[in-house]
């Protein structure tokens, strides 16, 4: 069974930093497209980070400069650096592997205060 489960999420001031996980298990995120998304209130959800299989990465305008995405083999998670936060950030974040069915994690909150 695939399972992704999110850390780090949490309540940060603007211009902090902030480090979201996924651990992921039945998968090897090292073979597959792993995302990050996140939804507002009201708001759609909308892609914040990709990184592809082959180490590739691709970010929204929104968050460019200021986050990044990477895995780690050994420990089969994914992570997102936030840098520079600001309070348009803040969201449910969630974790995605990119199948031909999507796998979502739970989603963590990240606040960010002004």
């Amino acid at each position: 069974q695939v399972q992704l489960v999110e850390f780090g999420g949490g309540l940060v001031q603007a211009g902090g930093s902030l480090r979201l996980s996924c651990a992921a298990s039945g998968i090897i995120v090292s073979s597959r497209v792993m995302a990050w998304y996140r939804q507002a209130p009201g708001k759609q959800r909308e892609l914040v980070a990709v990184i592809t299989n082959g180490g590739n990465t691709n970010y929204a305008d929104s968050v460019k400069g200021r986050f990044t995405i990477s895995r780690d083999n050994a420990k089969n998670t994914v992570a997102l650096q936030m840098n520079i936060l600001k309070p348009e950030d803040t969201a449910i974040y969630y974790c995605a592997a990119i199948m031909g069915s999507n796998i979502w994690g739970q989603g963590t909150q990240v606040t960010v205060s002004s």
